[in-house]
């Protein structure tokens, strides 16, 4: 049994967050939740800053002729030269000097700051003082500046470095070099350095020693179900402290976690309820299996290698393999080549793995390519499960507990017994729960991926969900964060399912996708993959439905299609989709 909700240490304020936890991702398990107080050090600084103005005539002179002029003139040659009383020339050279626009040298020397201001067509100001404050916060290793000084409200809460050991050490300010500060600066979202705009940190004067102010946190213990693993996460309200939390992680495998004290956890509680989780865990997969086996064909190991090729090798759309495993006595040259056989003729394969892939073998199936340079196989971490699981186009499902070994040189599972299901309803219930854990970890990544603005990472949730046939979902989540760059990946995920197929599922978002091209300007980097995607993806629909195609052309679409040049200026709709569809036709009429 799990421990009831109220047996559990959660502060009531966080029962709320907890049940949202698990309610987002049902493998996640909230042991404990706590509220801490912990310190951070707050110190007021004076930051110089140094903005630039447009240069009058004689300053724009005395800075060219400084800079072209061999060798540069004195003040006097300079004041000779333009027909000018000395003192002005002096008197103007000695105010950008004061700048650091000219050396303090005759002749009449400019500064590499001074070519840089000259280049932008200006010369700085005087620098004025600005009062902000530097926040340094040792548990999330951070280094803020604030143009506020941080609030500090009285936390009638207990203090977290008093039950973990939490280095108070705080950044020396007056020590940091002004790149540094000037970099914390621009992280901590103030408009005080903007080089580009001529905005400059100078100067960083520290004005009072540092105080002491409290900020509350939250402390989850939570337990992933999947991965049987235990983790601590700090939370700023619903925000993750990354840096926080994997220093925590360091602790607990350091064994410094006070669990007793820290979350009213003992060792023998903690292990109790991990070990319910497991048999609860058990208990749901042998069920979920006797209910499979159902009316399924048992095989024994003759029977296993030569059903499993012939049900692989009769895909014609999707493949989801699943087992603990990923090693080189499975994914074998010869399972290899059957893999790519199958990507090939344009069937999409999802290979998940619940506790290890070999690095070679992760390597191998990453760099199998589709006809098109596309990648043929997704492969990622699933989750582990002792069952091993292959579903073919949603009509043929082959599961087993049996090891994945090279046996007698051949790549396919033998040992213990395999079961063959072919019974639709039981099929399809095996097929969704697949779908759904493959979808759970897309849905994980692309958020990741728009955390860290990870392109590469975005790239490969697109071709997951492709090959899941979620080509809706991934549309509408590229044009909800207005990622376009990941237009032309979703492109090709279309023209993949149409080349294969007479249509998707999913065709009727073509008209809203098509829509988009409204968005572009045609100077875009990606351009020239778009042009090339939609001119695929309208051939593959007239090469089987030339109408459908046609009313996809309509007055705005077109207008786009010729803005972009997707189509030529002398085309029009029905030229444009009579070379595409002609060919089709032809064949169909020789058969």
């Amino acid at each position: 049994m799990f421990l009831a909700a109220t047996a559990k240490p959660i502060d009531d304020k966080l029962q709320n967050l907890a049940d949202e936890i698990t309610a987002q991702n049902p493998n996640l398990l909230v042991l404990a939740a706590r509220e801490f107080r912990y310190s951070l050090h707050q110190t007021p600084v004076e930051i110089s800053i140094q903005e630039p103005r447009e240069f009058n005539v004689l300053e724009e002179f005395i800075i060219r002729a400084g800079i072209e002029f061999t060798p540069p003139p004195t003040e006097d040659e300079l004041a000779s030269i333009l027909g000018l009383d000395p003192i002005f020339v002096r008197s103007t050279t000695a105010n950008l000097q004061s700048l650091q626009t000219l050396s303090a040298t005759s002749p009449i020397t400019v500064t590499e700051e001074g070519r840089s201001f000259y280049a932008q067509g200006s010369v700085p100001q005087p620098a004025y003082p600005i009062q902000i404050y530097a926040v340094s916060d040792a548990l999330d290793g951070k280094l803020i500046f604030y143009d506020e000084p941080f609030k500090d409200p009285p936390l009638n809460l207990p203090d977290l470095a008093e039950l973990i050991k939490i280095a108070r050490k705080i950044n020396d300010i007056s020590a940091l070099s002004i790149e540094k500060l000037q970099k914390c600066i621009q992280l901590s979202g103030l408009d005080f350095h903007v080089p580009e705009l001529g905005k400059i940190v100078t100067q960083c004067k520290v004005l009072a020693p540092a105080q002491i102010i409290w900020k509350p946190i939250y402390l989850f213990v939570i337990c992933d179900v999947e991965e049987d693993k235990l983790s601590i996460q700090i939370r700023n309200g619903k925000q993750i402290l990354e840096s926080a939390s994997k220093r925590m992680e360091v602790l607990q495998g350091k064994g410094k976690i006070p669990w007793q004290t820290l979350c009213k956890l003992s060792h023998e509680a903690i292990n109790l309820e991990r070990e319910a989780i497991l048999n609860h865990k058990n208990a749901e997969i042998e069920s979920r299996v006797d209910k499979l086996s159902l009316g399924a064909l048992k095989l024994r190991d003759a029977a296993i290698i030569p059903t499993f090729q012939e049900v692989l090798s009769s895909a014609n759309r999707q493949v989801i393999i699943s087992c603990p495993w990923l090693t080189l006595d499975i994914i074998n040259k010869d399972f290899l080549t059957l893999l790519q056989k199958l990507a090939n003729g344009g069937v999409w394969i999802l290979i998940g793995y619940g506790i290890s892939a070999e690095a070679e073998v992760e390597k191998k199936l990453r760099a199998m390519k589709t006809p098109d340079g596309l990648p043929a196989v997704q492969v990622f971490c699933l989750g582990n499960s002792p069952i091993k699981e292959v579903i073919v186009d949603q009509g043929n499902y082959l599961y087993g507990f049996y090891d994945w070994v090279n046996c007698g040189g051949e790549y396919l599972p033998c040992g213990e017994s395999v079961y063959q299901v072919t019974i639709p309803p039981q099929i399809q219930e095996a097929y969704q729960f697949l779908a759904d854990r493959c979808q759970n970890n897309a849905q994980e990544k692309w958020n990741l991926a728009l955390e860290n603005g990870d392109f590469s990472l975005a790239v490969e949730t697109c071709y997951i969900w492709g090959a899941l046939g979620m080509q809706n979902i991934a549309f509408q989540e590229i044009k909800a964060s207005n990622w376009l760059e990941l237009f032309p990946v979703w492109l090709n995920v279309m023209v993949r399912d149409l080349n294969s197929q007479i249509l998707p599922d999913d065709a009727g978002i073509l008209p809203t996708a098509i829509s988009l091209l409204s968005q572009l300007s045609g100077e875009e980097v990606f351009i020239d993959e778009v042009q090339e995607g939609w001119r695929k993806i309208i051939r593959a629909i007239a090469s089987r439905q030339p109408e459908t195609a046609l009313n996809l052309l309509t007055e705005p679409v077109w207008t786009n299609f010729l803005r972009l040049k997707i189509a030529q200026e002398n085309d029009s709709p029905d030229r444009f989709i009579l070379p595409q569809s002609s060919s089709p036709r032809k064949k169909k009429q020789k058969n």
